[in-house]
């Protein structure tokens, strides 16, 4: 399972690489673009945080610059390439007890929570890569399957 979540992290800091260079390709970055890119990054701090019992320095949605969120996603990267390694079938079953951005309490697996950072990011990534086609520029792909095979996904001709 530990190589499993290796991958599906690789998976996440390479995407997280290609939206920001479609967003500093791009010919005018949409704010409502950056704010999503911010919320992705934001998130995973977030996450980072309630697994390690530590307070966030980022909001969940943060207003960042370009620059901020390069910084930022090199920050959650280096924090999960040294917690994914250490991953155990008995830590991935740890119950986390956090609140979310509404104040409310829950408890999930580790497991669940790094699942559902991978699938969350994916979620807005591809919002950003329709906003960015729309606008007439062409994004970065980040499907899974695309880093994977080392080659991007197939286009619209």
């Amino acid at each position: 399972m530990r190589d499993h979540f290796i991958k599906l992290y690789k998976h996440l800091a390479w995407a997280d690489e290609r939206v920001l260079q479609s967003l500093r390709a791009a010919h005018s970055v949409l704010k409502k673009d950056l704010d999503l890119y911010g919320h992705i990054l934001g998130s995973e701090h977030n996450w980072l945080s309630r697994i390690q019992g530590t307070a966030p320095r980022l909001a969940i949605w943060p207003t960042l610059t370009l620059d901020e969120c390069e910084k930022a996603s090199k920050e959650n990267v280096g924090a999960f390439n040294a917690l994914i390694p250490t991953l155990t079938p008995d830590l991935l079953q740890k119950p986390i007890t956090y609140r979310n951005s509404a104040g409310d309490q829950f408890t999930s697996t580790l497991e669940d929570i790094l699942t559902h950072v991978c699938l969350h990011g994916a979620y807005h990534r591809g919002q950003i890569a329709a906003s960015i086609r729309a606008g007439g520029d062409t994004p970065s792909p980040t499907d899974y399957i695309a880093f994977a095979r080392g080659v991007p996904a197939a286009t619209r001709k």
